[in-house]
Parts: structure tokens; C-alpha cells; sequence
């Protein structure tokens, strides 16, 4: 398999080799390269030379998931945390905490490290391709993450888990499939997620950014903790305003290790398109 033969090689080899393929695929016409540069010049990084930076950065993060996922102890040995009492001293409140890892640095490293040392509930969306899909699940099995599907079934384990003082985990960037609010991101409206706030508001749970960012030469990854502070504001389209705002300021720390090829700003099937930039989010799901 191929992803066994990334894990085999040298993180820093494996790094250089993804960038590489990134630089590669980016220099082709198509719709990645055009969603990368849209959206990096839309959150304010215009140029062809941060959007090949970026697209190098994404190609890094694909390799790296091979040691991530075969090699793990050896990676979690590379991770430098001085943010973990952020997460230790919220869970000590006995209500759990909701995690946020957005499509930044590598956000399955920051699930996992925090899964090796507390009792961590992720939700996923099965891939469409069947290959992906099994290899995914295997990944799951195999690690001490609890996986629970982005459905009803899936809410409900997590609402559990918060009541029993565990932390959950999700994606707060990525489109949803279900209830969502069209509210800025970088400044241009993007469908976006409402369970977060949803979850805090219903049980208590502080809310807590995440992210790992991947470190030059091969050293491996520092992980950012940071703890949303802030009053929740009173309406969804406000919490759901904040969460991306706290987003953005985390992409800021390293933005070019996000996954700007992700069209952020697609409209899901059965979602109508803002009013206010309909023209700019008519890209279909």
C-alpha cells in the first residue's frame, strides 16, 4: 500500500516529497488551484507565491498522515504542547469541553494527541470513495479516538459525553450537510456550522481551539490550545459569527498551513445561497 510506504519513510523526507506533489498539483489548471488563490486572497494573502507555499503545505499534510496514522507513537514523541494545561484545567471543571480543530496544520495530529491523554468523542462524515472510507475506519479502530457519525446518533453521543465531563471533537470549518447559519468568514459569507455553540449552550462545555502546526525541517509539530473566553453572543447567527472569527485568528498564527484548496465557500446541496454575495457562492456542493 502506499501509505505504508510514506509511514516508512523519514518524516522530513515524507514532508519534502508531499510538498513537492503539492507545488505539483497546484501548477495545474483547474479548480483547486483557482480555490486555493481565491480564497487565500480573500482572507488576505494575495500572490502566487503564498498560494504555492500553501499548496506545498497541503501536499506536506497529506504525506504526514501516513506516520500519523502507522507511525503514531513516534509522531505524538514529536509534539510540542505548552498550551495542555489550557485543556487539563477546563476539563477539571466537570463539564467536559468541546474541541474545534479547524483544516489547519495537521488536525488529525491535534485529535490524537489529545485522545492519548483524555477521553476524546470525534465526529466524522464517511468519505465517498470506498477505498478511503475502509482505510479511515481501520484508522479509527486502531486508535484511541471515539468515532461517532455526523447525524442525530451522533449529537446524542455527544451530549453524553459532555454530561459525563468529556471533551467531543469537530470540524468547525467545514460546510455542513445539516443546520447551518450563512454568516463571514474572512470576510465573505460561508455556510457554517451552528452544533458548537449549540452543544456549549445545552450542556455547559467551555469551547476550545486546537490546531498543530507542522514544524520546518521534519521536528514534528507544536500543538496551540487556546480556550474561547469570551461571553457566547445571544443568537445563532452571532455564535456562529465568533466561532469563525476565533478561527480566523488561530489560521493567522500560520496560514499558510490551511487548507485553502477546501471551497470553503460552496453552497450544500438543498442550502440556498445567501442574498448578500449569492453570485460569489454559486459553486455547488
Amino acid at each position: 500500500m502506499v501509505v505504508r510506504l510514506v509511514a516508512a519513510l523519514p518524516l522530513p523526507v515524507a514532508h519534502a516529497l508531499g510538498r513537492m506533489l503539492g507545488r505539483l498539483v497546484y501548477a495545474l489548471p483547474g479548480r483547486y488551484r483557482q480555490h486555493v488563490q481565491q480564497n487565500a486572497m480573500q482572507a488576505g494573502y494575495p500572490g502566487p507565491a503564498f498560494a504555492r507555499r500553501a499548496a506545498a503545505e497541503t501536499g506536506a499534510m497529506m504525506t504526514e498522515l501516513a506516520h500519523v496514522w502507522f507511525r503514531s507513537p513516534d509522531c505524538m514523541e514529536k509534539v510540542i504542547c505548552e498550551d495542555w494545561d489550557v485543556i487539563e484545567q477546563t476539563l477539571a471543571e466537570g463539564r467536559g469541553l468541546v474541541m474545534l480543530t479547524p483544516h489547519l496544520g495537521c488536525f488529525e495530529l491535534a485529535a490524537r494527541y489529545a485522545a492519548e491523554r483524555i477521553s476524546l468523542t470525534i465526529m466524522f462524515r464517511p468519505h465517498r470513495k470506498a477505498v478511503f472510507r475502509d482505510l479511515l475506519d481501520w484508522v479509527r479502530e486502531t486508535s484511541n479516538l471515539k468515532a461517532v457519525p455526523a447525524t442525530a446518533q451522533g449529537v446524542r453521543a455527544f451530549v453524553r459525553a459532555l454530561r459525563q465531563g468529556e471533551a467531543v471533537g469537530l470540524l468547525p470549518d467545514q460546510a455542513p450537510k445539516g443546520d447551518g447559519v450563512w454568516v463571514p468568514f474572512f470576510g465573505r459569507k460561508a455556510y457554517t456550522i451552528t452544533l458548537p455553540c449549540k452543544l456549549a449552550s445545552q450542556t455547559g462545555a467551555p469551547l476550545i481551539i486546537a490546531a498543530g502546526e507542522r514544524l520546518p525541517h521534519g521536528r514534528g509539530w507544536r500543538m496551540h490550545v487556546k480556550r474561547l473566553t469570551a461571553p457566547m453572543p445571544p443568537t445563532t447567527e452571532e455564535q456562529a459569527a465568533w466561532i469563525n472569527a476565533e478561527v480566523e485568528e488561530m489560521i493567522r498564527r500560520f496560514p499558510e498551513q490551511y487548507l485553502w484548496g477546501y471551497n470553503r465557500y460552496k453552497v450544500p446541496s438543498g442550502t440556498q445561497a445567501p442574498s448578500a454575495n449569492s453570485t460569489e457562492t454559486a459553486n455547488a456542493a
